[in-house]
């Protein structure tokens, strides 16, 4: 086998092993491990950022898959960004598991809003929670209509989600709204003006048959377990330093993607060259690895990116010309790219819907649309390169047969309707043909056509030369 085909392959286990290997080793052990006889512990610490958002996705479908028999949230943080928080509402609201939140400290802001977000919130003797209204990236208070804008929107959600998890949604409404007043049957628990924030015996108090807001105070995560009825061993699970690699590479899943198509198709367009074939699979290794690090692509949608290679490759080395295993490998490959960008829980259908499709879709078409741009700039500017002459001139001579190199784009001496030469590799539907002592660029008429097959000028528009296979004379029939 040609060395050359081998090096594409060992870049992709050199992008691959590391990214899936120690994540995988992790979640395949976290899998082992959970059963439906487990409570999943997640530590939520510090600052509420992407990352946050990325390990808890993981994590939570990890919970999901193994059927674990609840999941608590170990709280203590001040709060962090606000898109994240609404991330992370989303994903534990996408999973069936129990959800509880056990408030060991602090739940400010951000915090708060995660924890409404459970079905039961329990609480630390000496705890917190409350005062979400939403700041600037920096910490300032907001402008004033910005301000209004922003808190009308999230107090809303924060209600809706409340309602939706048997929280009082007029405590979650005031955590963020300093002008909403909360009063539970004659008592007063927070006048206007204020932002809301519960301590403990303020938060757990019952008040007419119902919890203010928490079930109950709980001196550890075993007597939370006791007394919420779920007692069961506990297992851990904790963020990995990937989980931030992962951040980065899925938000940049457009560029990833933008870069492997280009450097396919330089890898196509460009005989005898290795670099673009290696940085096309560097970039889809980061997209899938940085997806199935993110929480979302799992080895099945990896496996079907393969599978759409595999078929391409078959129709180009053993049934040139046939086009259909080519065209079911893009087919697959464009899926495999956009599952990988959609955020699908286990106990949710396998098609993704629309919500979970529009973003997918979205990158998706800007990775194709500028892809589509680079490549028509590529076809008009690569063929006047010196290093473009350089490599056909080595296929060339590889393939038994080196002459004089016209670019396309430059006047093309000596050519013209008519003229017979002589293909010098495949045309899919573009290669190479030799006129005379002269390689040109040509694009065939009528398909795939294979090497050393007799060829005839039909059309030069520019540097665009149309070619087509010569065809026999009608024989002269006279009646």
């Amino acid at each position: 086998m040609n060395s050359r085909l081998l090096l594409p392959f060992l870049a992709a286990a050199l992008v691959a092993t590391p990214l899936l290997s120690a994540s995988g080793l992790a979640q395949s052990s976290d899998r082992r491990a959970i059963g439906p006889d487990t409570i999943v512990v997640l530590p939520v610490s510090g600052e509420i950022t992407k990352a946050t958002h990325i390990f808890l996705r993981r994590a939570l479908k990890t919970a999901e898959r193994a059927n674990a028999k609840a999941v608590i949230l170990e709280m203590d943080t001040y709060g962090g960004d606000l898109a994240a928080t609404s991330d992370i509402q989303k994903a534990l609201l996408s999973v069936k598991v129990p959800t509880y939140t056990f408030i060991n400290t602090n739940a400010g802001s951000a915090g708060a809003l995660i924890s409404i977000a459970t079905k039961q919130i329990w609480m630390a003797p000496v705890s917190t929670i409350g005062a979400a209204a939403p700041v600037s990236g920096g910490g300032q208070d907001l402008e004033n209509t910005m301000r209004e804008k922003v808190t009308s929107y999230f107090s809303a959600r924060a209600r809706s989600i409340a309602e939706q998890q048997g929280h009082n949604p007029d405590i979650a409404e005031a955590f963020m709204n300093k002008e909403k007043e909360v009063k539970i049957g004659d008592e007063i628990i927070n006048p206007k003006g204020t932002l809301l924030t519960l301590s403990a015996n303020s938060a757990a108090r019952w008040i007419n048959g119902k919890p203010v807001l928490a079930q109950g105070i709980a001196t550890s995560l075993a007597d939370l377990a006791k007394q919420a009825g779920i007692d069961a061993p506990m297992i851990t699970i904790e963020p990995t330093g990937f989980e931030k690699m992962a951040q980065i590479i899925a938000s940049l899943a457009p560029l990833f993607l933008l870069g492997g198509l280009v450097c396919a198709y330089l890898e196509f367009k460009i005989p005898g060259a290795t670099l673009p074939g290696v940085l096309a699979v560097v970039f889809f290794g980061l997209f899938f690895g940085g997806h199935y690090l993110a929480g979302l692509a799992g080895f099945e949608i990896i496996a079907l990116f393969l599978l759409g290679v595999m078929l391409i490759l078959v129709e180009l080395v053993f049934f040139p010309g046939v086009i259909l295993p080519a065209v079911i490998g893009a087919g697959l490959m464009l899926v495999a790219i956009v599952l990988a960008m959609a955020d699908r829980y286990p106990n949710q259908p396998l098609l993704p819907s629309l919500d979970q499709l529009a973003l997918p879709l979205i990158n998706l078409g800007l990775a194709l649309a500028f892809a589509a741009l680079a490549i028509t700039i590529l076809m008009s500017m690569l063929p006047k390169t010196s290093m473009y002459r350089r490599f056909v001139l080595a296929a060339a001579v590889e393939g038994g047969s080196a002459g004089p190199l016209v670019a396309a784009g430059s006047v093309l001496s000596g050519l013209g309707l008519g003229l017979t030469g002589v293909t010098r590799t495949p045309l899919h539907p573009a290669g190479k043909a030799q006129f005379g002592d002269t390689i040109v660029d040509v694009v065939s008429e009528g398909g795939f056509v294979e090497t050393g097959v007799e060829v005839r000028i039909e059309q030069i528009e520019g540097a665009r030369v149309m070619v087509a296979t010569k065809r026999a004379a009608a024989p002269d029939v006279r009646g």
